[in-house]
Protein backbone atom coordinates (compact mmCIF):
# COMPACT_ATOMS: atom_id res chain seq x y z
CA UNK A 1 0.00 0.00 0.00
CA UNK A 2 1.28 3.40 -1.15
CA UNK A 3 1.43 6.42 2.03
CA UNK A 4 -1.43 7.64 2.43
CA UNK A 5 -2.71 10.83 4.23
CA UNK A 6 -4.52 10.81 7.52
CA UNK A 7 -5.14 13.59 9.73
CA UNK A 8 -5.59 12.16 13.32
CA UNK A 9 -7.91 13.98 15.92
CA UNK A 10 -7.77 13.31 19.78
CA UNK A 11 -6.27 14.07 22.78
CA UNK A 12 -2.15 13.95 22.90
CA UNK A 13 0.69 15.33 25.34
CA UNK A 14 0.55 17.36 27.33
CA UNK A 15 -3.36 16.09 27.72
CA UNK A 16 -3.66 13.73 30.81
CA UNK A 17 -4.86 10.05 30.38
CA UNK A 18 -5.53 6.71 28.65
CA UNK A 19 -6.88 8.29 25.54
CA UNK A 20 -4.10 10.80 25.43
CA UNK A 21 -1.40 8.06 25.56
CA UNK A 22 -3.43 5.59 23.03
CA UNK A 23 -3.57 8.22 20.51
CA UNK A 24 0.22 9.22 20.95
CA UNK A 25 0.70 5.48 20.53
CA UNK A 26 -1.98 5.33 17.42
CA UNK A 27 0.12 8.24 15.63
CA UNK A 28 3.41 6.57 15.59
CA UNK A 29 2.16 3.51 14.52
CA UNK A 30 0.33 4.63 11.85
CA UNK A 31 3.96 6.46 10.77
CA UNK A 32 5.37 3.91 9.85
CA UNK A 33 3.57 3.71 6.95
CA UNK A 34 1.52 7.19 6.21
CA UNK A 35 1.92 10.79 6.21
CA UNK A 36 -0.01 11.26 9.37
CA UNK A 37 -0.90 15.19 10.37
CA UNK A 38 -1.76 14.96 14.73
CA UNK A 39 -4.64 17.39 15.07
CA UNK A 40 -5.59 18.14 19.06
CA UNK A 41 -7.27 20.66 21.07
CA UNK A 42 -6.76 24.01 21.43
CA UNK A 43 -8.91 23.80 24.30
CA UNK A 44 -10.31 19.87 25.37
CA UNK A 45 -12.75 20.50 28.54
CA UNK A 46 -14.34 24.14 29.51
CA UNK A 47 -12.89 24.48 32.96
CA UNK A 48 -16.45 25.08 34.64
CA UNK A 49 -17.21 21.03 33.51
CA UNK A 50 -13.99 19.93 34.40
CA UNK A 51 -12.46 21.49 37.66
CA UNK A 52 -8.95 19.26 37.42
CA UNK A 53 -5.73 20.28 36.00
CA UNK A 54 -5.82 18.68 32.34
CA UNK A 55 -2.11 18.69 31.53
CA UNK A 56 0.61 17.23 32.82
CA UNK A 57 4.26 18.60 31.52
CA UNK A 58 6.20 17.04 33.79
CA UNK A 59 6.41 13.45 30.93
CA UNK A 60 7.03 14.18 27.45
CA UNK A 61 7.53 10.56 26.86
CA UNK A 62 4.30 10.60 24.46
CA UNK A 63 4.94 13.73 23.05
CA UNK A 64 4.29 14.28 19.31
CA UNK A 65 6.04 16.43 18.03
CA UNK A 66 4.48 19.03 15.34
CA UNK A 67 0.87 18.33 16.90
CA UNK A 68 -1.49 20.68 15.72
CA UNK A 69 -2.98 22.32 18.42
CA UNK A 70 -6.16 24.08 16.56
CA UNK A 71 -9.17 23.04 17.74
CA UNK A 72 -11.54 24.62 20.47
CA UNK A 73 -14.28 21.90 21.74
CA UNK A 74 -16.78 24.73 22.20
CA UNK A 75 -16.07 27.34 20.11
CA UNK A 76 -18.10 26.62 16.71
CA UNK A 77 -16.14 29.01 14.47
CA UNK A 78 -12.94 27.81 15.70
CA UNK A 79 -14.54 24.51 15.35
CA UNK A 80 -15.58 25.29 11.26
CA UNK A 81 -12.80 26.66 10.74
CA UNK A 82 -11.11 23.81 11.61
CA UNK A 83 -13.21 21.59 9.49
CA UNK A 84 -11.83 23.71 6.56
CA UNK A 85 -8.50 23.10 7.22
CA UNK A 86 -9.16 19.48 7.47
CA UNK A 87 -10.75 19.77 4.09
CA UNK A 88 -8.48 21.60 2.15
CA UNK A 89 -5.83 19.12 3.18
CA UNK A 90 -7.49 16.59 1.40
CA UNK A 91 -6.69 13.56 3.46
CA UNK A 92 -7.57 9.68 2.42
CA UNK A 93 -8.95 9.49 5.95
CA UNK A 94 -9.85 11.37 8.93
CA UNK A 95 -9.63 9.16 12.59
CA UNK A 96 -11.46 10.65 15.30
CA UNK A 97 -11.00 9.57 19.03
CA UNK A 98 -14.80 8.87 20.53
CA UNK A 99 -15.15 8.45 24.20
CA UNK A 100 -18.06 11.16 25.51
CA UNK A 101 -20.93 12.94 24.20
CA UNK A 102 -19.94 16.38 25.32
CA UNK A 103 -17.46 16.15 22.23
CA UNK A 104 -20.83 15.72 19.92
CA UNK A 105 -21.87 19.07 18.78
CA UNK A 106 -17.82 19.66 18.02
CA UNK A 107 -17.58 16.44 16.01
CA UNK A 108 -21.05 17.08 14.35
CA UNK A 109 -19.68 20.72 13.49
CA UNK A 110 -16.17 19.17 11.96
CA UNK A 111 -18.25 16.56 9.94
CA UNK A 112 -20.44 18.92 8.47
CA UNK A 113 -17.80 21.44 7.24
CA UNK A 114 -15.09 19.25 6.19
CA UNK A 115 -17.40 17.85 3.16
CA UNK A 116 -17.36 14.33 2.30
CA UNK A 117 -14.48 12.32 3.90
CA UNK A 118 -13.75 8.88 4.74
CA UNK A 119 -14.09 9.36 8.37
CA UNK A 120 -13.19 6.59 11.21
CA UNK A 121 -14.66 7.18 14.79
CA UNK A 122 -12.21 4.79 17.10
CA UNK A 123 -15.12 4.10 20.04
CA UNK A 124 -13.58 3.85 23.75
CA UNK A 125 -17.11 3.58 24.52
CA UNK A 126 -20.00 4.13 22.04
CA UNK A 127 -21.86 5.79 24.95
CA UNK A 128 -20.22 7.46 28.79
CA UNK A 129 -19.57 5.23 31.63
CA UNK A 130 -22.02 7.31 33.56
CA UNK A 131 -25.43 7.76 31.84
CA UNK A 132 -27.06 11.11 31.91
CA UNK A 133 -29.71 12.49 29.69
CA UNK A 134 -29.44 13.21 25.87
CA UNK A 135 -26.72 11.23 25.59
CA UNK A 136 -28.27 8.89 22.90
CA UNK A 137 -29.50 12.10 21.25
CA UNK A 138 -25.41 13.30 21.41
CA UNK A 139 -23.71 10.09 20.43
CA UNK A 140 -26.15 9.69 17.25
CA UNK A 141 -25.41 13.19 16.56
CA UNK A 142 -21.82 12.95 16.02
CA UNK A 143 -21.42 9.29 15.28
CA UNK A 144 -24.05 8.57 12.40
CA UNK A 145 -21.60 10.96 10.06
CA UNK A 146 -18.90 8.27 10.61
CA UNK A 147 -18.34 5.75 7.38
CA UNK A 148 -16.13 3.04 9.44
CA UNK A 149 -15.65 2.18 12.99
CA UNK A 150 -13.41 0.77 15.86
CA UNK A 151 -14.55 -1.00 18.90
CA UNK A 152 -12.93 -2.77 21.12
CA UNK A 153 -15.56 -4.70 22.20
CA UNK A 154 -18.39 -7.25 21.03
CA UNK A 155 -21.02 -5.32 23.23
CA UNK A 156 -19.96 -2.06 21.86
CA UNK A 157 -20.68 -3.35 18.32
CA UNK A 158 -24.18 -3.54 19.39
CA UNK A 159 -24.32 -0.28 21.42
CA UNK A 160 -23.47 1.31 18.01
CA UNK A 161 -25.98 -0.73 16.09
CA UNK A 162 -28.68 0.98 18.28
CA UNK A 163 -28.06 4.16 17.07
CA UNK A 164 -26.89 3.50 13.31
CA UNK A 165 -28.50 0.97 10.88
CA UNK A 166 -25.85 -1.11 9.47
CA UNK A 167 -22.74 0.43 10.54
CA UNK A 168 -19.17 -0.16 8.89
CA UNK A 169 -17.15 -1.45 12.05
CA UNK A 170 -14.82 -3.65 13.40
CA UNK A 171 -14.02 -5.30 16.70
CA UNK A 172 -10.57 -5.51 17.58
CA UNK A 173 -8.76 -5.87 21.16
CA UNK A 174 -7.57 -2.57 22.91
CA UNK A 175 -3.60 -2.85 21.75
CA UNK A 176 -1.27 -3.04 24.65
CA UNK A 177 -0.13 -0.03 26.54
CA UNK A 178 4.17 -1.15 26.87
CA UNK A 179 5.28 1.94 26.47
CA UNK A 180 5.64 2.44 30.41
CA UNK A 181 8.51 0.90 30.55
CA UNK A 182 10.79 3.57 30.75
CA UNK A 183 13.52 1.78 33.34
CA UNK A 184 12.74 -1.87 32.86
CA UNK A 185 12.25 -2.05 36.31
CA UNK A 186 12.20 -5.52 38.03
CA UNK A 187 9.67 -6.34 41.55
CA UNK A 188 12.45 -6.49 43.64
CA UNK A 189 13.66 -2.89 42.50
CA UNK A 190 10.17 -1.59 42.59
CA UNK A 191 9.31 -3.31 45.99
CA UNK A 192 12.30 -1.58 47.54
CA UNK A 193 11.62 1.87 46.25
CA UNK A 194 7.61 1.35 47.22
CA UNK A 195 9.44 0.44 50.94
CA UNK A 196 6.93 -3.00 50.02
CA UNK A 197 8.80 -6.26 51.62
CA UNK A 198 9.50 -8.83 49.36
CA UNK A 199 7.80 -11.06 50.67
CA UNK A 200 4.30 -9.50 50.70
CA UNK A 201 1.85 -10.71 48.07
CA UNK A 202 0.56 -7.30 46.47
CA UNK A 203 -2.51 -6.60 44.64
CA UNK A 204 -2.95 -3.79 42.89
CA UNK A 205 -6.16 -1.24 41.96
CA UNK A 206 -5.27 1.42 39.55
CA UNK A 207 -6.64 4.12 37.65
CA UNK A 208 -8.98 7.11 39.06
CA UNK A 209 -11.58 5.72 41.46
CA UNK A 210 -15.08 6.01 40.29
CA UNK A 211 -18.40 3.96 41.88
CA UNK A 212 -18.67 1.94 38.99
CA UNK A 213 -15.04 0.33 39.27
CA UNK A 214 -16.52 -1.19 42.03
CA UNK A 215 -13.52 -0.94 44.54
CA UNK A 216 -15.62 -1.48 47.20
CA UNK A 217 -15.83 -5.07 46.52
CA UNK A 218 -12.27 -5.39 46.29
CA UNK A 219 -11.73 -4.04 50.08
CA UNK A 220 -14.32 -6.33 50.92
CA UNK A 221 -12.61 -9.61 49.27
CA UNK A 222 -9.90 -8.61 51.34
CA UNK A 223 -10.55 -10.25 54.55
CA UNK A 224 -11.36 -13.69 52.62
CA UNK A 225 -7.81 -13.46 50.61
CA UNK A 226 -6.12 -12.04 54.06
CA UNK A 227 -7.67 -15.10 56.32
CA UNK A 228 -6.33 -18.04 53.80
CA UNK A 229 -2.98 -16.27 52.43
CA UNK A 230 -0.84 -14.33 54.72
CA UNK A 231 1.37 -11.11 54.10
CA UNK A 232 -1.06 -9.99 51.15
CA UNK A 233 -1.45 -6.25 50.54
CA UNK A 234 -3.57 -4.08 48.26
CA UNK A 235 -2.52 -1.29 46.49
CA UNK A 236 -4.81 1.37 45.67
CA UNK A 237 -3.34 3.93 43.25
CA UNK A 238 -5.56 6.44 41.46
CA UNK A 239 -7.77 9.61 42.42
CA UNK A 240 -10.49 9.46 44.66
CA UNK A 241 -13.24 11.94 43.95
CA UNK A 242 -15.58 13.17 47.02
CA UNK A 243 -16.40 9.89 48.14
CA UNK A 244 -12.81 9.20 49.45
CA UNK A 245 -13.71 9.09 53.29
CA UNK A 246 -16.18 6.74 52.67
CA UNK A 247 -13.66 3.84 51.20
CA UNK A 248 -11.18 5.09 53.92
CA UNK A 249 -13.90 4.04 56.46
CA UNK A 250 -14.61 1.29 54.83
CA UNK A 251 -11.15 -0.13 55.54
CA UNK A 252 -11.42 0.77 59.34
CA UNK A 253 -14.41 -0.74 59.52
CA UNK A 254 -13.21 -4.18 58.04
CA UNK A 255 -10.05 -3.36 59.92
CA UNK A 256 -7.70 -3.37 56.45
CA UNK A 257 -5.50 -0.37 57.40
CA UNK A 258 -2.31 -2.35 57.64
CA UNK A 259 -3.06 -4.02 54.41
CA UNK A 260 -4.68 -1.64 52.16
CA UNK A 261 -2.11 1.33 50.59
CA UNK A 262 -3.41 4.40 49.15
CA UNK A 263 -2.15 6.81 46.97
CA UNK A 264 -4.80 9.01 46.83
CA UNK A 265 -3.51 11.24 43.62
CA UNK A 266 -2.62 11.28 39.66
CA UNK A 267 -0.04 9.45 38.74
CA UNK A 268 2.76 10.44 36.56
CA UNK A 269 3.36 8.82 33.11
CA UNK A 270 7.08 7.81 34.61
CA UNK A 271 5.65 6.96 37.76
CA UNK A 272 3.64 3.92 36.46
CA UNK A 273 6.16 1.58 35.88
CA UNK A 274 6.84 0.67 39.94
CA UNK A 275 3.33 0.11 41.00
CA UNK A 276 3.15 -2.30 38.17
CA UNK A 277 6.26 -3.93 38.18
CA UNK A 278 5.55 -4.03 42.13
CA UNK A 279 2.33 -6.01 41.74
CA UNK A 280 1.63 -9.82 41.48
CA UNK A 281 -2.05 -9.54 40.13
CA UNK A 282 -4.48 -6.34 38.45
CA UNK A 283 -7.67 -6.90 39.90
CA UNK A 284 -10.09 -4.87 37.84
CA UNK A 285 -13.59 -5.50 40.05
CA UNK A 286 -15.64 -3.49 37.85
CA UNK A 287 -19.65 -3.06 38.05
CA UNK A 288 -19.92 -1.52 34.47
CA UNK A 289 -17.56 -1.42 31.59
CA UNK A 290 -17.20 -1.20 28.25
CA UNK A 291 -13.33 -1.57 28.03
CA UNK A 292 -10.44 -0.57 30.00
CA UNK A 293 -7.22 0.35 29.35
CA UNK A 294 -5.54 -1.06 32.90
CA UNK A 295 -6.00 -4.78 31.79
CA UNK A 296 -3.48 -3.90 28.67
CA UNK A 297 -1.09 -1.61 30.93
CA UNK A 298 -0.57 -4.99 32.78
CA UNK A 299 -0.89 -6.97 29.90
CA UNK A 300 2.19 -4.55 28.76
CA UNK A 301 4.05 -5.50 31.97
CA UNK A 302 2.82 -8.99 31.37
CA UNK A 303 1.04 -9.11 34.93
CA UNK A 304 -2.09 -10.88 34.93
CA UNK A 305 -5.40 -9.62 35.98
CA UNK A 306 -8.63 -10.87 37.39
CA UNK A 307 -11.74 -8.89 36.03
CA UNK A 308 -15.19 -9.20 36.03
CA UNK A 309 -17.73 -10.44 33.43
CA UNK A 310 -18.60 -7.53 32.45
CA UNK A 311 -18.92 -4.86 28.71
CA UNK A 312 -15.87 -5.88 26.82
CA UNK A 313 -13.27 -6.86 29.85
CA UNK A 314 -14.10 -10.87 29.44
CA UNK A 315 -12.87 -10.44 25.64
CA UNK A 316 -9.20 -9.45 26.16
CA UNK A 317 -8.88 -12.30 28.97
CA UNK A 318 -8.60 -15.66 28.38
CA UNK A 319 -10.03 -17.07 32.01
CA UNK A 320 -7.75 -19.42 33.66
CA UNK A 321 -4.68 -18.57 31.19
CA UNK A 322 -3.92 -14.52 31.35
CA UNK A 323 -5.97 -14.08 34.18
CA UNK A 324 -9.85 -14.61 35.82
CA UNK A 325 -12.68 -13.77 34.67
CA UNK A 326 -15.30 -13.36 37.83
CA UNK A 327 -19.11 -12.67 38.30
CA UNK A 328 -19.55 -9.04 38.91
CA UNK A 329 -20.05 -7.41 43.22
CA UNK A 330 -19.18 -10.44 44.30
CA UNK A 331 -16.37 -9.94 46.65
CA UNK A 332 -16.30 -13.72 47.41
CA UNK A 333 -15.68 -14.38 43.67
CA UNK A 334 -12.47 -12.02 43.75
CA UNK A 335 -11.80 -13.72 46.94
CA UNK A 336 -11.07 -17.16 45.14
CA UNK A 337 -9.41 -16.08 41.87
CA UNK A 338 -6.80 -14.48 43.79
CA UNK A 339 -6.39 -17.10 46.14
CA UNK A 340 -6.21 -19.61 43.17
CA UNK A 341 -3.50 -17.77 41.23
CA UNK A 342 -1.36 -18.12 44.60
CA UNK A 343 -1.96 -21.67 45.28
CA UNK A 344 -1.57 -23.07 41.80
CA UNK A 345 1.35 -20.90 40.80
CA UNK A 346 0.17 -19.63 38.51
CA UNK A 347 2.60 -16.44 37.62
CA UNK A 348 5.01 -18.23 35.36
CA UNK A 349 2.47 -19.96 33.19
CA UNK A 350 -0.12 -16.88 33.21
CA UNK A 351 3.32 -14.04 32.89
CA UNK A 352 3.85 -16.79 29.73
CA UNK A 353 0.39 -17.31 28.07
CA UNK A 354 0.66 -13.12 27.93
CA UNK A 355 3.97 -12.91 25.97
CA UNK A 356 2.25 -15.33 23.18
CA UNK A 357 -0.82 -12.95 23.12
CA UNK A 358 1.42 -9.88 22.16
CA UNK A 359 0.68 -9.88 18.35
CA UNK A 360 -3.40 -9.87 19.01
CA UNK A 361 -2.87 -6.65 21.58
CA UNK A 362 -0.39 -5.18 18.93
CA UNK A 363 -0.19 -1.46 17.49
CA UNK A 364 0.67 -3.36 14.42
CA UNK A 365 -2.30 -5.18 14.30
CA UNK A 366 -4.08 -2.11 14.76
CA UNK A 367 -2.14 -0.10 11.88
CA UNK A 368 -3.57 -3.18 9.92
CA UNK A 369 -7.15 -2.72 10.86
CA UNK A 370 -6.86 1.15 10.07
CA UNK A 371 -5.08 -0.28 6.35
CA UNK A 372 -8.00 -2.13 5.48
CA UNK A 373 -10.51 0.75 6.27
CA UNK A 374 -8.82 2.70 3.65
CA UNK A 375 -8.70 0.07 1.18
Amino acid sequence: MSRKKIILVGPVYPYKGGISHYTGLMYRELCKKHDVEMLSYKMQYPKVLFHKEQRDYSNDSFKIENTNYMLHTANPFNIIKTARYVRKQRPDLVVIQWWHPYFAPCYYLLGKFMGRQNLVFVCHNVFPHERFPMDRFLTRLALRQGSHYIVHAAKEGKELQKIKSNPDYIVTPHPTYNAFRFEGMSKEEARKRLEISQVEKVLLFFGYVREYKGLKYLLQAMPVIIEKEDKVRLLVVGEFGADRDEYRQMIEELGMQERVTIIDRYTPDREVEQYFAASDLVVLPYVSATQSGIVQVAYGFTKPVVVTDVGGLPDVVNDGKTGYVVEPERPEAIAEAVLNYYREGKQEIFEENIRKEAYRFSWERMGEVVDGMMD
